[in-house]
């Protein structure tokens, strides 16, 4: 692989009102075997404020979405939820964290067997037990409407189009009313058309949830829209962060070769 030259880059602590941020990755190493997977990452994410991971294939990308969900654990460094360290916490404190998540896996990963409603009510059945079935229906309703799937409940998932699962996904994911929006490849394996529909669906939720996000991808046109910031990753490590603007200005070697690919 390439080598390529580093930057120095400041990482942004807090956000503008001075809280601290809700994520923050701090000097995040992981390796599986011999093969380096993260070599020292670090990168905050403020409330309200989305920030799009790119990269190649292979670089990391969702394994540091599995380390930020608790799912692997690094071998140094440390991922803060809040203020709080996870590596430590027992299964039931991690339990905690995880419910302020809203996970958008890459393939939507719906349940096969059960309906969109039976879909978007999982969580609310396991985690939201003090809910009546008539609360429980009135959320799911609530938040098919907010991903325009409210016509479809009672389709299974193999009735419906990639877009349209992905949509079912971030109903799911928003309804424990997370603080924290993670998404592994939203766009990934949708005709540009749903593309574009789920980045327009990703800004009016934020606009109205005003949700930490992490949006893990190789779609640089869906980063450069929903995203304020953009970490450009190579060999575990990241090469640039910022602005889009800050990125086409870069005159590193990677940075200039990815953005002409993407």
């Amino acid at each position: 692989m390439d080598t390529i030259d580093q930057i120095e880059m400041e990482p942004r602590e807090a956000a503008k009102d001075g809280s601290a941020p809700v994520i923050a990755v701090d000097d995040l190493h992981k390796s599986f075997g011999s093969q380096k997977v993260l070599n020292g990452i670090s990168l905050t994410v403020n409330r309200g404020e989305t920030l799009a991971v790119l990269g190649r294939s292979g670089t990391g990308k969702s394994v540091l979405l599995r380390l930020i969900i608790g799912l692997e654990k690094p071998d140094s460094g440390s991922v803060r939820i809040h203020g709080q360290d996870i590596a430590g916490l027992a299964l039931d404190q991690l339990g905690e964290i995880r419910m302020k998540m809203g996970f958008l896996f890459q393939h939507a990963a719906l349940y096969d067997s059960l309906t969109v409603e039976q879909n978007v009510a999982f969580p609310l059945q396991h985690h939201k037990k003090t809910m009546s079935k008539s609360e429980q229906g009135d959320r799911v309703k609530e938040l098919l409407a907010e991903v325009g799937m409210e016509g479809d409940l009672n389709k299974m998932p193999s009735d419906i189009s990639g877009g349209m699962q992905k949509r079912v996904g971030l109903a799911r994911a928003l309804a424990l009313e997370p603080d924290i929006l993670l998404l592994d490849e939203p766009t990934a394996g949708l005709d540009p058309i749903s593309a574009a529909e789920i980045d327009d669906l990703v800004l009016k939720l934020q606009a109205e949830h005003h949700m930490a996000s992490i949006v893990v991808t190789h779609d640089l046109h869906s980063a450069k829209t929903i995203a304020d910031r953009l970490a450009l990753i190579n060999e575990g490590n990241v090469v640039i962060e910022g602005a889009f603007e800050e990125l086409q200005r870069s005159d590193i070697e990677f940075v200039r070769e990815f953005l002409g690919h993407s």
